[in-house]
């Protein structure tokens, strides 16, 4: 057999594998994982509307901030459970969808609670809230037993830190007067572990844990850097390094206080940072701005497809709106932490 095809066998026996064992894929976090809970509550901050979605199936909408899916959906698609997973606040799904996968992300939230409350989107806390809800249903739906397999056996994903930064932290003075940056990590990675903690306690058993991106190389971002030329803002690229490697000290610590805990951490800071410093290689033509409107500062109701800068192509835009990657991107993103997500939780 050629080492070609071996690798293929291989790649098919890992998803088989993984298949039997992750029934569900569970989402926390904020935009970059939210599949359309922002719809249904009174917030500015929504994407259900046109030109969000133009590429997901059907050309429709879901209030995912993006063109396409984003990165849960090719991770349970990955593991062959569903293309795209549900929202717990879209009324169209009900626990029978949920069973195999549900969302409970908010755009726009942290792990602060002060940062949910910029654009009144959903809390953290509350996002727990909704998880013991679910649980409740499901053990309902399918019986005791047979939830408490799913709620042990599902694979959650966490997603979150971006907007406690550059939609709090250095944006409005409260917290700054109270920590240093380093204090602030400190002061949400706490809150992080907390959380997992409590997740663990009810049940939850397999967990990946997804840190910071280049924040400072979103295009809103370069937008707004006037004195460094439009470039990518390193004092942000920096704290996004340094909360990582807080991260992985903290999961480290979770995976060995935590005895059935099987925490991983995915993080997608390399990948990312090789997409925009060589985006050629990776077929994008336009990096420093995005798809959407002037792609320098529009996003949620300010992103349209009536503008006619707005891109017809977003295959060859990292970023569709100017907080948010493309499908592409969201795609290439998933597809280099999956062979992982597949070799740990199979």
């Amino acid at each position: 057999m050629s080492p070609a095809w071996l690798l293929l066998l291989t790649q098919i026996l890992l998803v088989a594998e993984a298949k039997k064992n992750v029934p569900a894929v569970i989402v926390f976090g904020d935009s970059s994982v939210d599949s359309g809970n922002n719809n249904v509550i009174a917030t500015v901050l929504k994407s259900n509307f046109k030109p969000y979605g133009r590429d997901f199936e059907g050309g429709r909408p879901t209030g995912r901030f993006c063109n396409g899916r984003v990165p849960p959906d090719f991770i349970a698609e990955a593991f062959g459970i569903k293309r795209a997973i549900p929202a717990y606040l879209d009324p169209a799904f009900t626990i029978k969808d949920f069973a195999t996968g549900v969302c409970f992300a908010s755009a726009g939230t942290g792990y602060d609670n002060a940062t949910s409350a910029v654009l009144n989107v959903i809390p953290l806390w509350k996002e727990l809230e909704y998880y013991k809800e679910y649980q409740a249903k499901l053990r309902a739906h399918v019986g005791v037993e047979k939830a408490n397999e799913i709620i042990s056996e599902a694979l959650y994903l966490m997603s979150l830190g971006t907007n406690d930064f550059l939609e709090n932290y250095y944006v409005f003075p409260t917290r700054r007067l109270h920590f240093t940056v380093s204090q602030y990590e400190d002061f949400l990675l706490r809150i992080a572990e907390n959380f997992v903690r409590e997740l663990y306690a009810l049940g939850v058993r397999k967990l990946s844990i997804t840190g910071l991106i280049p924040v400072g190389c979103l295009p809103l971002e370069r937008a707004t850097n006037i004195f460094g030329d439009h470039g990518c803002n390193e004092e942000y690229n920096n704290v996004a390094m340094s909360f990582n490697k807080k991260l992985e000290n903290v999961i480290t610590k979770l995976n060995r206080d935590l005895p059935q805990l099987k925490a991983l951490s995915a993080n997608a800071y390399s990948i990312f940072s090789d997409i925009i410093t060589k985006p050629s290689t990776y077929g994008f033509e336009v990096v420093e701005k995005a798809c959407c409107s002037t792609g320098t500062f529009e996003m949620s109701y300010l992103c349209s497809d009536k503008n006619p800068l707005t891109c017809t192509d977003a295959e060859k835009y990292v970023f569709w709106d100017a907080f948010h990657p493309t499908e592409k991107t969201n795609r290439i993103v998933s597809n280099y932490l999956i062979p992982k997500l597949l070799a740990t939780f199979r």
